[in-house]
């Protein structure tokens, strides 16, 4: 549903309370419910609308983060994973009298939106529901985005501790996620625990700087290397180093492609680009004899 107005589904406006959003969606709960629609896909496609715009306005973070950004640049930050995860629709369905149970049963039809988001819908008698899903940043170097690492992690929940060890893989850049099944909180009503989810974070290096799976460094050259040409070492995030010819005549702020020196691609072939930006120093005092070599350049158009 990407670039839903998720106030228009509800039918109503952008300055409505909680208690306002959450009046609008029990009364369209009480028209679209599967109970009382019995089969129409047209219905049973509205139930799923009005759920997933409940499920964003009712959570005072991802209307923040939808209001700031609109429809389409939030469904960039979240999947629809995101946006149902520790999303609690089995109260709410008791308190608005469908009685259903936390797995989401009403009359022997499970709600799924797809994935392991806790609504959408499938015939038969649903599964236990499975426990809350957990989420861990991780730091992680730029050495070990690029070559993947073994991590060993210490998180609590539920008021205990646990201690995994992880394997990062290669190309993990900033945001990247990895799940690990099992691994999260158990159900409280007998089914399968919840998933752990591993979100990098790419720590601040000293030489690179990161642009998704892009890499930049900056090299500083004097003002007669920019006009007559010059060689500079650039390393690289494999540990290598590349000589580049810097062109006469190159200016300062200069991008220049080194292909296929950046981040790998996570799970995938191929890796990103390095980026050689061009810095020109001018030195802020001369010397006499810096002046008046200046100034003969001056005198001939330069």
């Amino acid at each position: 549903m990407a670039g839903e107005d998720y106030y228009k589904t509800l039918g109503v406006d952008r300055k409505a309370s909680d208690g306002e959003i959450k009046k609008a969606y029990r009364r369209l709960a009480m028209k679209y419910h599967p109970d009382h629609t019995k089969g129409d896909k047209s219905a049973e496609d509205k139930f799923k609308r009005i759920s997933e715009a409940y499920a964003v306005l009712s959570d005072k973070e991802k209307r923040r983060q939808y209001d700031q950004f609109g429809a389409e640049g939030f469904r960039q930050q979240y999947s629809q994973e995101d946006i149902f995860r520790n999303f609690d629709f089995g109260s709410i369905f008791r308190e608005f009298g469908f009685g259903g149970g936390p797995s989401g049963r009403q009359g022997g039809v499970r709600f799924s939106f797809g994935g392991d988001s806790p609504f959408g819908f499938s015939g038969g008698r649903a599964p236990e529901s499975k426990g809350q899903d957990l989420e861990y940043e991780l730091g992680l170097t730029l050495k070990e985005v690029a070559s993947g690492a073994t991590k060993t992690l210490d998180f609590q929940h539920d008021g205990r501790s646990e201690r995994l060890t992880v394997k990062i893989p290669p190309g993990m850049i900033h945001g990247k996620k990895i799940r690990l099944s099992g691994k999260g909180a158990p159900s409280p009503y007998g089914g399968r625990p919840g998933d752990l989810y591993i979100r990098a974070r790419v720590l601040a290096d000293a030489v690179f700087a990161v642009e998704g799976h892009d890499l930049v460094i900056h090299r500083d050259i004097k003002l007669s290397e920019a006009l007559l040409g010059t060689t500079v070492s650039v390393p690289t995030i494999a540990g290598k180093a590349l000589s580049v010819k810097i062109p006469p005549g190159t200016r300062h702020g200069t991008k220049m492609r080194l292909g296929g020196h950046g981040l790998p691609h996570m799970k995938q072939s191929g890796r990103g680009d390095l980026f050689l930006v061009v810095k020109i120093t001018i030195p802020k005092n001369l010397t006499v004899e810096q002046k008046a070599l200046a100034q003969k350049l001056a005198e001939q158009g330069l």
